[in-house]
């Protein structure tokens, strides 16, 4: 874990804790490492990391194709049995990742996703890894 985002996980309880429903939280480098979460345990929190690193990356790729598209993702939603998943940028290098239940009101969980990002973003930013290491 990055040594500035180590005590970020409770910033994650109000956003876990404020939208019903709400079961993992999860902020990840564009890497794929887990930076911080609420509500789950790090493999699983690990996991979920690792898979959104590759969402995002499709994403983008999906994003350039758009003639006014700078190639970054925003914001990714997918519904699925059982549940939703979102994930949006927040910040240079970093994303905010979360599995919710099928009952999420999903217009909150974006505005308060949104809130997030926008009250802390400075702190889910990821410096780039010089010579495959992490800031520590």
């Amino acid at each position: 874990m990055i040594k500035q985002q180590a005590n970020m996980d409770w910033m994650l309880k109000d956003l876990a804790e404020g939208v019903p429903q709400t079961r993992h939280v999860v902020v990840l480098s564009a890497d794929g490492l887990r930076m911080a979460q609420y509500g789950t345990d790090h493999d699983t929190a690990d996991r979920l990391a690792a898979a959104c690193a590759g969402l995002q990356s499709l994403a983008g790729a999906v994003a350039s194709e758009l003639p006014q598209s700078d190639g970054r993702m925003r914001l990714v939603v997918i519904e699925m049995d059982g549940g939703f998943f979102y994930l949006m940028a927040a910040g240079a290098g970093a994303y905010l990742a979360v599995l919710a239940g099928e009952g999420v009101d999903a217009g909150l969980m974006g505005q308060r996703m949104r809130d997030l990002v926008l009250r802390i973003g400075e702190h889910l930013s990821s410096p780039p890894r010089q010579d495959g290491q992490g800031t520590r």
